[in-house]
């Protein structure tokens, strides 16, 4: 079975042109077959202040209504993902950008509504991945480059968590190659101590995940992090680990997730 690395890189990253260079530098140096997972919400944020679009959030999730999604597909989709193409093409690093929509890569279904209606945002499912399509893109020697939009088959685009993206596509890939996914972001793995960057948790599994966060050491934003991991661990994907983005090239760096 070929090899395959599946890499999510953090909006902290981004965010930041040195440490996007930096990154991309690295990320072209990989060899072997390879998709990369974006985000963007801080600069869809910035660009919708400019715009008079005020960012409505719910416990850390961007709420997706019309003019949102505007503005979130014209920035992820055009402004965020053809930076990225465009800097690894001078890198010599064959990038094509595409959408779930694309080549229909990655069908999702629109949020159900519970204590909060997320609008035109989409959940995902193994299903709703084009392995097929995506595997002929990579056979034909090309670096996918996935922003968080997705579609409904209909005509419908939705906002789509990058996290999520990338453990499910690891997922569905995991079926044809050996896939490795690795979450990129600006600490150095999972950390006992946020502030404290020699505090790393070099492994953890399922039982010592649940005592992490009942005493609170992992909370808030880590969380569905996590639970993207181990879903992915438990489905076949090969490794899963959370790491720095500068520590990319490193295989024994961050934090391993094992069942």
């Amino acid at each position: 079975m070929q090899s395959l690395k599946v890499i999510k890189i953090g909006g902290n990253i981004i965010d930041n042109s040195d440490k996007l260079q930096s990154f991309l530098n690295d990320f072209a140096a990989i060899d072997g077959l390879k998709i990369l997972v974006h985000g963007g919400g801080k600069i869809a944020s910035e660009f919708g202040k400019r715009l008079g679009i005020e960012p409505k959030m719910h416990n850390g999730r961007r709420i997706t209504d019309a003019e949102t999604i505007e503005l979130v597909t014209m920035v992820y989709v055009g402004l965020v993902n053809k930076g990225i193409v465009s800097k690894l093409q001078s890198l010599n690093c064959n990038a094509l950008g595409l959408t779930g929509a694309d080549a229909n890569s990655i069908t999702a279904h629109k949020r159900p509504v519970s204590d909060v209606d997320f609008g035109l945002v989409g959940d995902v499912a193994i299903e709703g991945v084009n392995a097929k399509a995506i595997s002929n893109f990579l056979e034909q020697n090309y670096t996918l480059i996935l922003s968080p939009i997705t579609h409904d088959g209909k005509g419908q685009i939705f906002n789509t968590n990058a996290d999520t993206i990338a453990s499910i596509v690891a997922i569905a890939m995991s079926k044809m190659y050996n896939v490795e996914l690795m979450y990129c972001f600006e600490k150095k793995g999972v950390l006992a101590d946020i502030n404290d960057e020699n505090s790393l948790i070099p492994l953890i599994d399922s039982t010592n995940y649940n005592h992490l966060k009942e005493t609170g050491i992992i909370a808030d934003g880590m969380i569905p992090k996590l639970e993207n991991a181990f879903e992915a661990i438990q489905l076949g994907v090969s490794s899963v680990r959370i790491l720095q983005a500068e520590d990319m090239l490193q295989s024994d760096a961050g934090t391993l997730i094992q069942k």
